[in-house]
Parts: structure tokens; sequence; C-alpha cells
């Protein structure tokens, strides 16, 4: 007979085993992004949302009781807090605590309540919530448990397999709400997120053996203050069993078949680890770790000419990073013995960004500090209030440069105690760069953040970069390998040639008012191509002034915008 009541042991393990099911599909999570671009990060995000708090219920012990057990969650969670899915689940999970944390013992209709409050807490993190998404499923939950209630079900075990069943229809349903979802073949990622940890928490209640441990935080800010020094401490035990990083191409003389590539391979695996062997027509691509680079080499000669060779010593590397992170954590202790000792200034700036060239432009411009990330990793709620510790500023200005970061940055703002935030809700890297340039330290707050917010609703943004997987996107056929530029509200321009696809981006992005085109070239651009694209767009625009920047950012190949 199952259990007609869940203590606070049980919703522990249930929640345990609810994140660890999250972390084992989050890759699965990840491919249902609708855009195909190479850096989709719903499960991701879900995930080390929901770790941080699963650390927290897995430092409790034995003795847990369920104050203890929603403390953990809600904090773990609210401080863990990545993109929007990962806020939102945040908010779930703090609206049903707040509901039960009173409780010894949940029952059915508790639980009811609880899904009910965390529907509605969520729905209020939301400026505009748009359904077809994390939120839909997660209200379709709530409704059916309720209706559960009302028709007299006593039976926890029917009543959560059908609750979940229901989400899991109202999940397949998303396609059908947003259109966007339908045209890629996807459901919404969020939702299936929200089903995987549901799934995990009810395979628990029914006694399916799940290994719950938690492993500790690898970095971040998530897992408490001293994440960085453990890391470090971790680090600096860890054992490099092959020292030697070494890659080459072999360029072929002689037939490669599977036999072949399965002998190299198998040779390979004998020096060392770590190995990559990809055979495509006439040449062979390997990365092994070994201790003999020699041997490996000597190998590859038997079947061609090597180029593009490169051998790192790991070790040293390793050595040197220590270092480098123990010099810089020294720096950071006296910057902050530094700050204690100066009185505040009125106005601080926060920005995140990714690209050497990027962040050396918002230094720039006067950002106190950079929170490294973007489109590729969405810093967390706690990631934001550590950068807020090291401005030493009555205000803070934060521009999250990114629509997936705004949430955790609001987060961060209801959660910081000593000072004031301010979010300028900036989506995108122009945007984050027009605000801060717009910026009169003379004027009040109020009037800084009405004129930064007018300004930045001036600019227009398109970024190029490449498909991960064959799709239809607003009409658009996609395939794998095809650039894309995306722009503020949906994909812009498809095409095989990059240049031309930026190119057809800015057009799209033109106005009869527009005065000046910004383009920042990154990290896979060469100078000398993007100065050319420069001289194109300037020809075609004259009456335009057009800004040339190096931005050095990964997978953008191009951040354009018009203003």
């Amino acid at each position: 007979m199952s259990l007609q009541q869940i203590d606070a042991g049980m919703l522990a393990k249930m929640f345990l085993a609810g994140a660890k099911n999250l972390e084992n599909k989050k890759e699965w999570i990840n491919e249902l992004n609708v855009f195909p671009v190479p850096d989709g990060d719903t499960g991701t995000n879900m995930t080390m949302t929901i770790m941080s708090a699963a650390r927290e219920v897995s430092g409790l012990g034995e003795a847990i009781d369920m104050q203890g057990l929603c403390k953990a969650i809600s904090s773990g969670s609210l401080r863990g807090a990545r993109g929007n899915s990962g806020v939102i689940l945040s908010q779930l999970f703090r609206g049903f605590t707040r509901r039960i944390k009173e409780e010894e013992l949940l029952t059915i209709p508790v639980l009811a309540e609880a899904f009910d409050k965390a529907v509605e807490t969520a729905y209020k993190a939301v400026m505009k919530p748009k359904e077809g998404t994390i939120l839909t499923v997660a209200r379709g939950a709530a409704e059916k448990a309720a209706e559960l209630v009302d028709d007299g079900c006593t039976d926890m075990e029917a009543f959560l397999s059908t609750v979940i069943r229901h989400a899991e229809y109202v999940l397949s349903q998303t396609p059908e709400m947003l259109p966007v979802l339908k045209q890629a073949g996807v459901v919404d990622s969020g939702g299936q997120g929200l089903i995987a940890v549901l799934s995990g928490a009810f395979d628990a209640f029914l006694g399916k053996e799940t290994d719950l441990s938690i492993k500790p935080a690898g970095q971040g800010a998530s897992a408490g203050g001293n994440a960085k020094e453990s890391q470090m401490q971790a680090e600096s035990q860890m054992e490099i069993k092959f020292g030697y990083c070494t890659e080459f191409i072999i360029m072929l003389n002689k037939t490669f078949n599977i036999k072949t590539e399965m002998d190299f391979k198998a040779y390979l695996e004998s020096i060392g680890d770590s190995i990559v062997c990809v055979a495509d027509d006439d040449i062979v691509k390997v990365h092994v770790h070994t201790n003999d680079p020699g041997l490996a080499i000597q190998k590859a000669l038997k079947y061609g000419a090597l180029s593009n060779m490169k051998i790192d010593n790991m070790r040293l590397e390793h050595q040197e990073k220590l270092f480098k992170e123990a010099e810089s954590s020294r720096k950071e202790t006296q910057a902050a013995e530094s700050r204690a000792d100066t009185p505040p200034k009125d106005y601080g700036f926060i920005a995140v960004s990714v690209g050497d060239g990027i962040n050396e432009i918002f230094k720039s411009l006067g950002v106190d500090y950079i929170i490294e990330g973007g489109q590729t990793m969405n810093p967390s709620t706690a990631d934001i209030l550590d950068a807020v510790d090291k401005v030493n500023a009555k205000t803070i200005f934060i521009l999250p440069n990114n629509k997936n970061i705004i949430l955790a940055a609001n987060q961060a703002a209801e959660l910081s105690a000593e000072k004031d935030l301010l979010v300028i809700p900036t989506k995108t890297i122009p945007q984050g760069i027009t605000a801060i340039i717009n910026f009169v330290p003379e004027l009040s707050v109020d009037e800084n953040e009405a004129n930064m917010l007018n300004e930045i609703g001036n600019v227009c943004t398109g970024q190029v970069t490449y498909a991960v997987r064959d799709t239809v996107i607003d009409d658009k056929e996609i395939k794998k390998g095809d650039f894309m530029g995306i722009g503020d509200s949906g994909i812009l321009a498809v095409g095989n040639d990059m240049t031309a696809v930026a190119d057809d981006t800015i057009s799209k992005m033109m106005k009869a008012e527009s005065e000046l085109i910004s383009i920042y070239y990154g990290s896979d651009v060469t100078e000398e191509n993007a100065e050319s694209f420069r001289s194109q767009v300037a020809d075609r625009y004259p009456d335009c002034d057009i800004e040339l920047q190096y931005g050095g950012q990964p997978i953008y190949y191009y951040v354009m915008s018009v203003e």
C-alpha cells in the first residue's frame, strides 16, 4: 500500500530524485530549443538552478524537518537561478514551499494548494507571461490537482500520477499555443524540464532505486561564498595522469578503412586517454592525452604526413592556472579591504558581457564590474549578487544585455538588502552600450532610468551565428550548418554565405531614419574580413555612420546594431 501522506524525509528524496532526473535529461531538453543555435541552454539553466538547491538539501543530513527543507529548496534555487526557465522554476519552488513550510505531513489537499501557490508566485515573477511555456504546464498541473481534490481523491499515488499525466498532456499541446513551437516540431523545453522534475520525484515516491548523491559545486557562487576556493583546493590535489595534450592532422597516403581506424584508436588508448580520432576522406584529425607524444606521432607517420601539430604540457599549464587564480583571489581580497575603507560613490555599473573586445568597451565606458556570460552561459542570481558586493556604490545599475538574464537580475535586485539595484532591461550588447553612453551623472536615478529606457528602445540588434540542426522557423527552412541572422523578434536571414547573411540582416533592420550602424566582429572573424564587410556596408548605406569594433565574442560571428 502506497503512502497517503508525505513527510519531510520523503519530500527531500523526491526533490533530489527530480533534480537528478532533470540533470540526466538536460542535453535532450537543450535540443528542444526552438532556435537551432549552438547555445541552446534551457536544460542547462534549469539543471544548474535545481542543483543549487539540491546541494543545500543534500547537506541537511538525516534529521530533516519541513521548515529547514523548504528553506533549503527556496533559498538554494533562488540564488542559483539561471535564465528565464531557471528563474521561473525557482519561483515555482518558492511558492510551493511557502504553502507547505508550516506542515509536518503533506496531504492531497495541501499539495493541491501548494501547486496553486507555486503557479501564482511564478506568474507574478514574469512581467508578460506567455502561454505555451513552462508556466502553462505548471498551471495545468495545479488545475488538475484542484479538480482531483474537488472529486474527493484520497489516494496519493493516483493523485500524483494523474497530475503528472495531465501535465504531460498540456505539454503536448504547447505547439498548438505557440506557432513557433509547431513550426519547429518541438514542445516547450521549459515545460519538458518541469515534467522531468515531476517524473523523477514520482519515481522516488514509488520507491524506485535512484542515485540521490549530489556532487559539490564545480564553480560559481551558487554553492556559497567559498565555492571558488574549494575548487582551487580540489584542483591543486588533482593528479594529471597523462601530461601532454597532443593534436595533429594526418594527411593520408594510404587507405584508412574502418579496421585501420579501430586499430589506430586502440593503440592511442594504450598510451593515453581523451581520444578523438575522426577520419574524413584524405585526412584524420587526432587528439590524445599521453605521456609520450612521440609514440603517437611515430604511429601516425605510418599512415601519412602530419600537419597542424600542437603539443601542450597540461601539468605546467595547470600549475600556471592555479597560480593565476590564487593571485586573482589575493587581489580580490585586497580590493574588498580597500572598498571597506572608501566611502561609496553615488552610482555604479555592472554589465554581463562576453568577448575581450566587448568587455573592454564596457570598461572604457565606465562599467565597474563585468560578469562573464551571456548567450553561452547565463549567470545566476548569486553571480549577480557577488558582483554587487564588489561594486562600492549606493545605487548600482545592472545591464543584463540578454533577455534570458533579465529575470535573474530582477531577482537579485529583490534579494539585495544593502544596496539599491536598478535593472535596465537591456536584451543585447548594443542596447547595453547605448544605455551606459546615455547615462548622465548630474541627473537623478529616475531621470537616468527613463532616459536609458527610451534610448535602448531605438536600438535594433542582429546577430549572425550558425544552425546546429535542420528546422523551419518563421517559414524559413534552415539546414544544419547554415548561417543565420537573428533579430530582436526572430530570424531575419538564412544562407550559406556568412557575409551575405550579415548584409541581409542589416538590410532587414534598416529604417528611413537610421543614422548609425555598429558592427562588432567575433573571435572567429579576421580583422581583414571584418574591414571588407564594413566597406561593403558603407558603400550600401552612404548616409549612415558605420562603426566597426572588435568584440571577440564566441559563437556569434557578428553582432550588429542599427540606430
